[in-house]
């Protein structure tokens, strides 16, 4: 009985954190579809920053952590899966939508899509007054593959935050406590994953233009990347603790270097065949066709080791409480 009671309030205390973390991409949906509504088009000076894809990301989620007590109720342990397709497609929908919206300026009519890729680099005060340079960040007309760099953020974020919902909430309801150190890992991972998404919104980093990028740049993009790939590792390995060590430790540290190495093709794709440098020289120059250069394969293996060491330290601590 009392499970069930601190489950309600926690059912009851995760929507309304969300609804509240939500809010500000919430009123930047809700702005730019008045607009739409009474004007049949947005305006520039009137579109908020960012609401490609924080907004349907924040759809995604309140819709998963709503569904939560039915899910977790009546699927039992497929309840994050059943969640994570649902909320998944929601996002795409609404992503879908928003997309396919226009923005008016003085000079220029585009899709909201296409302006959000602008967005990325310059506010909407600068965007005519711009002068791009032949290899730039975000260079040229719109680019579909921009949108990889979007969906596989938004997509790690919605799963790993609905993972540490429905898990924690999991264990108020079964009282089973075995997840709960890589949960805990998992919140910290997405938390601060999330923190620099907003981060890069208003600041890219602090990119100029230029393929070779600042140190502060340069580190800011290393974090990013390594902390992609061990969020995803970590979502991964959470379902995978008990399934000895080759599964748990070893899967986690692979998918967390994949999903890395995917980053860095999307921005290669991007970028038409380029990645930003770090710096000059042997450590920063692209291996030939390969594209990458040695700096990048080390973020990617990085990514993956760091993941390693957490399962490893993990699977050794359970390992001393079982006995």
């Amino acid at each position: 009985m009392a499970a069930k009671k601190n489950f309600g309030l926690y059912c009851a205390l995760s929507a309304i954190g969300v609804l509240l973390a939500s809010a500000y991409p919430l009123a930047m949906g809700v702005r730019v579809i008045s607009d739409m509504v009474i004007a049949g088009t947005v305006l520039g000076e009137n579109y908020p920053k960012y609401i490609i894809p924080y907004t349907p990301i924040s759809l995604a989620v309140i819709v998963g952590v709503l569904l939560m007590p039915l899910f977790l109720r009546k699927m039992s342990r497929w309840a994050t899966a059943a969640a994570s397709a649902v909320s998944s497609c929601v996002f795409f929908i609404s992503e879908w939508l928003l997309e396919n919206l226009v923005i008016v300026t003085d000079t220029v009519e585009t899709s909201l899509e296409s302006w959000q890729m602008y967005m990325c680099y310059v506010p909407p005060e600068m965007y005519e007054t711009r002068t791009w340079r032949a290899v730039d960040i975000l260079i040229g007309d719109y680019s579909p593959w921009f949108k990889l760099h979007f969906y596989v953020i938004s997509i790690l974020l919605i799963l790993g935050l609905l993972n540490c919902f429905y898990g924690f909430g999991r264990m108020i309801l079964d009282g089973d406590r075995s997840r709960k150190r890589v949960l805990t890992l998992q919140a910290v991972s997405v938390g601060l994953f999330l923190g620099l998404c907003i981060l890069a919104c208003f600041t890219a980093f602090y990119r100029d233009g230029d393929i070779v990028v600042s140190p502060l740049s340069a580190i800011l993009m290393c974090l990013f990347f390594m902390l992609m790939g061990v969020t995803a590792g970590l979502f991964a390995g959470s379902f995978l603790t008990e399934k000895g060590r080759a599964l748990s430790v070893l899967l986690p540290a692979c998918i967390a270097s994949a999903v890395t190495l995917v980053m860095h093709i999307g921005e290669m794709l991007l970028l038409s065949g380029n990645l930003y440098r770090f710096g000059s020289g042997w450590l920063f120059d692209g291996l030939g066709a390969l594209v990458l250069a040695p700096a990048d394969i080390l973020v990617i293996l990085v990514s993956g080791a760091v993941t390693w060491e957490i399962f490893h330290r993990l699977a050794e601590s359970s390992a001393e409480e079982a006995e």
